[in-house]
């Protein structure tokens, strides 16, 4: 090992400069002008793969490639020797709003210990560093005791449509002892963590339609009820006053947390004048039976994301509009199943809908929450390898974002994920000016470095 963390410390410049490279490629998957980027994109990560003796191929799919790269002979040796497979995603969110950036995007920049970029943290940063340690026992002749296949999808930030799939038709190869994941956060560089549980999510856009047309508010005002009027009337009673949601049965199938999970969550940096200050808000708002932590992390919520109705330009017009729309999403905890709480969701707005206006609801994504044991050998093992790299004491997390691949591989490959996210709160993920501490970029190298010999240890006993 003392080879493999030499090679690590040595070539951190270099590693620098590929996570730029890596970075400089626009792979926004969203966007279908970017296709080109997102294939040129994936050909650079297998190529990169490939220089430092992995075994890396592009398999292409009905909309972004999908890169898998294994260690020397994983397919062939396999026998009793334990397998991992790393996940990671190169497509990443827009840019937009442009204006808000510092400096361009996609043109990655260094300043104070960071670099700045889109994708740098979610997710190219943090996979790459599971690369990066990889290469550093295939350089120094260093024998890993596991094999390990990297699977990097180009479709995540758009609902990873194709891996499900792709999952299926690999079964057999892919099968494994567990699943890592770097693709959460941690709440400082002094707080390592393991994110144990994720909420899901299910998403619903509703629409109140009212005349066949916008009126002229002065000459129909008053004989007609407004579809924006009614839109907001429904939706301020999905809310009580003091945070928690009215759905009949939304919180039947809610498994409160433990007293154990409780104290983990005391572990956690937080204070309340400081968040509220970076969150720009006058006053924090939630459930009172819950801390804010638990509140957006281990709670079920609703919010809306969005709403649109009648005249948005300059100045004012006088009408009537013809419909309202807002799109909705709800996050889940564990045991909530997405298809009842759609339901349930469904059936309250229908109730709560006048007859004067018709209501359409239409549903989008979803998925149920995750949960693994936080007691359990391979969170121990894992969190051994963050106290090693990181210096300190990792602690136990609960992540308030739906990561919906996990439940994918809990499905398919019948097996557990680790969530051992490198991000921090402030790098900007999905927003202008994203980052990634390149202190957690080196140390999340060491860090899965030691984690091959933990996890592979735990199998051995």
């Amino acid at each position: 090992m003392q080879r493999v963390t030499d090679y690590l410390r040595q070539n951190q410049a270099r590693f620098v400069r590929e996570l730029c490279d890596y970075v400089r490629f626009p792979s926004v998957s969203a966007q279908p002008k970017h296709q080109a980027d997102l294939k040129a994109c994936a050909h650079w990560l297998a190529k990169h793969c490939q220089a430092f003796g992995l075994q890396a191929r592009v398999y292409p799919t009905a909309r972004h490639p999908i890169v898998v790269a294994r260690t020397p002979g994983a397919r062939q040796k396999r026998g009793g020797r334990p397998h991992f497979v790393v996940y990671g995603h190169y497509d990443v969110q827009p840019p937009e709003p442009f204006e808000l950036w510092q400096s361009p995007p996609f043109e990655p920049r260094l300043k104070g210990g960071a670099l700045y970029g889109r994708g740098a943290s979610d997710n190219k940063g943090q996979h790459l560093a599971h690369l990066k340690a990889v290469e550093a026992y295939l350089e120094t002749g260093t024998e890993l005791p596991c094999d390990i296949t990297f699977v990097i999808e180009g479709e995540e930030e758009v609902g990873s449509t194709s891996l499900e799939g792709f999952l299926k038709q690999h079964r057999s190869e892919l099968a494994c002892d567990a699943v890592i994941v770097s693709d959460t956060g941690m709440p400082t560089p002094k707080h390592p963590a393991l994110t144990y549980a994720l909420r899901g999510i299910a998403a619903y856009e509703v629409i109140v339609h009212g005349p066949a047309r916008d009126l002229h508010s002065g000459i129909f005002g008053g004989s007609v009820d407004n579809p924006a009027m009614v839109l907001c009337q429904i939706l301020a009673q999905l809310r009580d006053k003091n945070g928690r949601i009215t759905i009949p049965g939304f919180y039947d199938d809610v498994q409160p947390l433990s007293a154990y999970e409780r104290r983990q969550f005391k572990r956690l940096p937080f204070n309340e004048r400081e968040y509220r200050k970076f969150l720009g808000v006058p006053r924090l708002f939630g459930e009172r039976s819950h801390t804010p932590l638990e509140q957006r992390s281990a709670r079920p919520t609703l919010e809306i994301n969005g709403l649109t109705s009648g005249y948005q330009g300059e100045g004012s017009k006088t009408i009537v509009p013809a419909w309202a729309r807002a799109k909705i999403t709800t996050r889940l905890v564990p045991n909530q199943k997405p298809a009842r709480i759609i339901k349930l969701v469904r059936d309250y707005l229908a109730r709560l809908c006048p007859p004067t206006v018709r209501l359409e609801i239409k549903t989008g994504h979803g998925a149920e929450a995750y949960w693994v044991s936080p007691t359990g050998p391979d969170a121990r093992a894992a969190l051994r390898a963050l106290k090693t790299a990181f210096g300190c004491e990792p602690v136990l997390v609960r992540e308030g974002g739906s990561i919906p691949i996990v439940n994918q591989f809990k499905r398919v490959l019948r097996a557990d994920t680790l969530l051992l996210g490198l991000a921090l709160p402030d790098d900007n993920a999905h927003s202008p000016n994203e980052k990634f501490d390149l202190g957690c970029f080196a140390k999340g190298q060491r860090m899965s470095a030691c984690l091959w010999q933990e996890l592979s240890a735990v199998r051995r006993r």
